[in-house]
């Protein structure tokens, strides 16, 4: 059998100070047509990125509501993961050939973990291109079977993207956050555009004392009383930590005292994090004021809670961003944003509503030094972003989006 990851029941009702009153009542009327149903949602690892981060999120309220769900992940070895990875990649235009022995080896590994599914589920969600090829290898086996992408696919490698092809048209339905992630030429019966949220009640966006966030920052070697700026990110070429490193430089000429804190998961689908981790350890080793920190080494979710509040400003810097849940986290503490024009970000985002869209470096580095010099501004521009969030970005929306697309099912 797949790995079940162990996740709880909650009561939506702990989720309704979040929820509109007409939005709750669709939820449980959707939710009652589907009750008793078997769900399953099929990812890479139970840790270390956005999509783990969204399944606990709401595989606990989808059980709360009476439908039957699990969480499974998949077998691979660090072969397999090195070739998904580069698939993944690829996938967001970078140039990539599958050799036969990647394709076998991707092949190879989805037939095992399709043999080793062996319930029976009304629904079936998998994740990205990770286990995408499970449903060939599974066959129908009387399930309706959803390919959720979290990936910008807007521009992909046209060999990556006719290989992964022909295994997400066996599908009953394909989910995007957004309609120009759907890669050109693309077209399918059912395709669905369900942008991610952010969990209010996870430890990571829990209200936190201001003195326990203080004592967190300190216990990581932050000092609380100096400026901070923060980017929370997997550390990989797409969110480009080399390129917020040259912003905090730049910045730090007219802000003394500024530190910097790269803070990163590590995820076991993710063999390229290591090799990127050791260039950015390398780089600012011997630079006082930036802070490279992992879950390895005590930053867990309730650790980057802290860091976002007490940040004064964050950054995202990413080239690539499939949805990038860290702005709607950042934004939900009232903490403003300056972030690359990438990807699902300006969804969450506008200018003067949570921060600033840039285009490059400089952008980056003249807004972020405009937020510091102005904070009352920051905070008011990080309030109104607080809002947006609060209306669109929030995991009652995203359970009611999914409802939707199961019953239509």
């Amino acid at each position: 059998m797949l790995d079940q990851v162990d996740v709880g029941v909650v009561d939506f009702k702990s989720y309704e100070p979040f929820t509109a009153p007409e939005m709750a009542k669709e939820i449980r009327a959707l939710a009652a047509q589907l009750k008793g149903a078997r769900l399953l949602h099929v990812n890479a690892t139970p840790y270390g990125g956005g999509v783990s981060e969204l399944l606990r999120a709401v595989i606990p309220i989808y059980r709360g509501l009476g439908i039957n769900a699990d969480w499974k992940c998949i077998y691979g070895d660090p072969q397999f993961f090195a070739i998904t990875k580069a698939f993944h990649n690829a996938l967001q235009g970078a140039p990539e050939e599958i050799t036969r022995l990647a394709g076998e080896t991707y092949l190879m590994y989805n037939k095992l973990n399709a043999d080793l599914l062996d319930e029976e589920y009304d629904f079936v969600v998998i994740h990205d291109p990770q286990p995408l090829a499970i449903r060939h290898f599974k066959g129908r086996n009387g399930s309706k079977w959803i390919w959720r992408c979290h990936i910008d696919t807007s521009s992909p490698n046209e060999e990556v993207l006719a290989f992964m092809a022909r295994y997400f048209v066996e599908y009953d339905a394909l989910v995007f956050t957004m309609q120009r992630f759907v890669p050109p030429g693309v077209e399918h019966k059912k395709l669905a555009i369900i942008p991610p949220a952010i969990d209010p009640l996870s430890p990571k966006n829990l209200d936190l004392p201001d003195d326990l966030c203080r004592e967190m920052l300190v216990w990581l070697g932050v000092n609380p009383d100096q400026p901070l700026m923060t980017q929370v990110s997997r550390f990989d070429p797409w969110k480009d930590p080399f390129g917020v490193i040259e912003v905090f430089r730049k910045v730090r000429e007219d802000v003394p005292g500024l530190q910097l804190a790269l803070l990163g998961s590590m995820a076991l689908d993710d063999p390229e994090g290591w090799g990127i981790y050791n260039d950015v350890v390398a780089e600012t080793k011997d630079d006082p004021d930036i802070h490279v920190r992992t879950n390895l080494v005590g930053v867990s979710n309730v650790e980057v809670n802290a860091f976002q509040r007490k940040s004064d400003v964050i950054i995202q810097k990413s080239i690539r961003e499939g949805f990038g849940l860290i702005i709607s986290e950042s934004l939900w503490k009232g903490t403003a944003v300056v972030a690359n024009r990438a990807g699902g970000i300006p969804l969450q985002m506008e200018d003067g509503i949570g921060g600033f869209l840039v285009d490059s470096t400089d952008q980056c580095a003249e807004k972020a030094l405009y937020l510091l010099r102005h904070p009352a501004e920051a905070k008011k521009i990080g309030r109104l972003g607080q809002q947006r969030v609060r209306e669109r970005f929030l995991t009652p929306r995203l359970v009611r989006d999914w409802l939707r697309l199961l019953s239509e099912l």
